[in-house]
């Protein structure tokens, strides 16, 4: 059997009460090479995606979101894969979605897709997405997601140092990938409610000023003497 070039990431952290379900589902659609980053959690994340047929990495210490994808995306690309897929474990990303997602990647369209759903924004997180697309100019609309794409040359960009310091994965990220002249698009997608559980930005406004301040600082400090480039960002619908 050919081993499969495409990997489907998935940082977690405490989240037991879904992580097998996600795990369970994607390997329904026939992916098997489903990888999850234990942040350090206390429960039983780790035992559960295990069970439920993950590779599990198990990380010593809490390194957030963005620093679990990007353990992540460093595994993978030692690994040999060649495209890579995020997803949340709290069961709010359709896995039936995975194939539209990767669509313009296999077509040489895109380099980095993302799984749009603007529909699942609180007030708080529709705030920051108006913010942060007035700062720094991006069209996309669902800034947040963490459901995406990337092809091999999106991986190894935020596989590089570069992109340690990254506090957050969504406008780093997409900063990062613009300005190193990467493609992106974005998809609309349905999404489902969180189960269990809040999100970790948006679940009060201290989370969302904290958030606010730490990626205003990151647009100034890292970009604003970058070269401005232009993107793709042609809005697909599922």
């Amino acid at each position: 059997m050919k081993r499969s070039t495409l990997a489907v990431l998935i940082p977690a952290w405490n989240e037991e009460a879904t992580v097998a379900d996600v795990v369970s589902k994607i390997r329904e659609v026939g992916l098997y090479d489903v990888i999850v980053i234990d942040d350090a959690s206390t429960d039983q994340t780790a035992d559960r995606a295990a069970a439920a047929g993950a590779r599990v990495l198990s990380l010593a210490v809490n390194l957030g979101a963005w620093g679990a994808t990007q353990t992540g995306i460093r595994f993978a690309l030692k690994k040999g894969y060649r495209q890579v897929i995020t997803m949340d474990a709290d069961g709010q990303h359709l896995s039936s979605a995975i194939p539209h997602l990767l669509a313009p990647i296999t077509a040489g369209n895109a380099d980095m897709v993302i799984g749009s759903c603007t529909e699942r924004g609180s007030h708080a997180r529709k705030i920051a997405w108006r913010f942060f697309r007035g700062m720094t100019g991006l069209e996309i609309e669902d800034l947040t997601s963490g459901f995406r794409a990337y092809d091999l040359a999106a991986m190894r960009t935020l596989a590089s140092k570069k992109a340690t310091l990254l506090e957050y994965q969504d406008i780093g990220v997409l900063l990062l990938l613009i300005h190193s002249g990467l493609r992106i698009q974005e998809m609309q997608v349905p999404m489902r409610l969180r189960v269990s559980g809040s999100s970790k930005i948006f679940s009060s406004w201290f989370k969302v000023a904290e958030y606010l301040l730490l990626n205003l600082i990151l647009c100034t400090s890292h970009f604003m003497k970058a070269k401005p480039c232009s993107y793709v960002s042609n809005r697909g619908t599922l």
